[in-house]
């Protein structure tokens, strides 16, 4: 059996995946996330008298430690079981990215195995984020100056 047979073999039996169903599961977990997120800021603006631009950082440190009791609890996995890439793209995908790494080397103990691991995964984010935001700010820093866009 050469190869093209035999991909052709493999594509036949492979069970079909719901795109459609997936992607729609995906928008309205993610959607139900963010919605909750949005619940959170109107909350802090209304009982703790914060702006909308100053709301953000609280709301986002809410998300993900909302996140990661429920990863704690078993439930974040159900979550993003059913709704795959829409729990794990909003912020509570952050949260229950470091506490799983941190639960499952918790073994190894607090400084080695929960330390250590959960802050690889964040370490990564933030040197990738930071690197982002520098060449972000430095294009439209750019197009400010060459007078593209205005600030």
């Amino acid at each position: 059996m050469d190869v093209n047979s035999y991909q052709q073999t493999v594509d036949q039996m492979a069970p079909k995946r719901p795109i459609v169903k997936n992607c729609l599961k995906a928008f309205f977990v993610g959607g139900i996330i963010c919605g909750i997120g949005q619940i959170i800021t109107l909350t802090y603006i209304y009982f703790f008298s914060f702006t909308e631009r100053t709301a953000s950082n609280p709301t986002v440190a809410t998300l993900i430690f909302m996140s990661m009791i429920l990863t704690g609890l078993g439930i974040y996995k159900k979550i993003g079981q059913f709704g795959g890439a829409g729990s794990a793209v909003p912020v509570t995908g952050f949260g229950n990215a470091i506490i799983s790494a941190a639960i499952e080397h918790r073994s190894e103990g607090f400084i080695l195995g929960v330390g250590g691991n959960m802050f690889k995964l964040a370490g990564a984010v933030i040197v990738y984020g930071v690197f982002s935001a520098f060449v972000v700010a430095l294009i439209k820093t750019s197009l400010v100056k060459m007078g593209v866009i205005s600030w």
